[in-house]
């Protein structure tokens, strides 16, 4: 129930500038929330729910910070298959150059991958390749220290086997764009990661973030999202590979 309850909050708070928020823009104060999710009962009784919260503050105009939020739950007659949360955190200076530095923390648990916790830091730059009206499109690298808590000792790679813990030095490649389509009725945002271990050559992972909005109504849009990432280093009996598709709705505001 404690997890139902914070995705009914990050909902319930208000909306968003953009689908993805950018930290370039002159906006002041970004905020955009969702809820995705289904209900079934019957000779299947499943729920599913995703929250989403994304926060950019610039309280000047050589600096900014943003949040991006996820909590997802799944269960299936009552059993629990998922009880996962994402942090992605960023502060930036000098967000409206078109190369620009950034700091950036990121804390992370999978149930279905047996991640009880994770986190990674470090520092990075951005270059804006693309930023004019309806059309946005960065790159960043970074370079972050990981440290991962597994819930278990045997791994799919036996080289790691025996500890729990798993910490090394990553290179980060990210690729961010949002774009406004068809006269602006439809919004396309996507986020791509690349994180190879510059320590083990076999320890990396990428993902894939995708998302789309279909504009109604005074701040409210239909939504679809996808997830696909690939872990190469899991728990013995985990699959590398996971893909999550979830249809909802979304609300942005935002205050110049």
């Amino acid at each position: 129930m404690r997890i139902l309850l914070i995705l009914f909050l990050l909902v319930g708070l208000g909306g968003s500038a953009s689908a993805q928020l950018n930290e370039s823009d002159t906006l002041r104060l970004q905020y955009r929330s969702a809820l995705t999710g289904n209900v079934q009962t019957g000779n299947l009784e499943a729920l599913t729910l995703v929250g989403r919260l994304e926060l950019s503050a610039a309280p000047g105009a050589q600096w900014a910070v943003k949040t991006q939020n996820t909590v997802r739950y799944q269960a299936f007659f009552g059993r629990k298959a998922d009880s996962d949360f994402d942090s992605r955190n960023f502060l930036y200076a000098g967000q409206q150059r078109a190369l620009y530095p950034f700091a950036m923390a990121f804390l992370s648990g999978n149930f279905r991958r047996k991640i009880n916790f994770r986190w990674f830091a470090g520092p990075g730059l951005t270059w804006q390749a693309i930023r004019r009206a309806g059309h946005v499109l960065k790159i960043s690298l970074a370079g972050v220290y990981e440290v991962t808590d597994f819930a278990g000792t045997t791994y799919n790679v036996p080289e790691y086997a025996g500890s729990a813990r798993i910490g090394t030095w990553r290179a980060t490649a990210r690729v961010l764009g949002q774009h406004q389509v068809l006269s602006q009725r439809l919004r396309l945002f996507y986020e791509f990661y690349w994180q190879p271990s510059v320590e083990q050559t076999n320890n990396y992972r990428w993902l894939a973030d995708i998302g789309l909005e279909l504009p109604v109504w005074k701040g409210l849009s239909f939504s679809t999202h996808l997830l696909y990432t690939r872990e190469n280093v899991v728990i013995a009996g985990v699959k590398p590979n996971d893909l999550i598709l979830t249809f909802g709705i979304s609300f942005r505001n935002h205050k110049p």
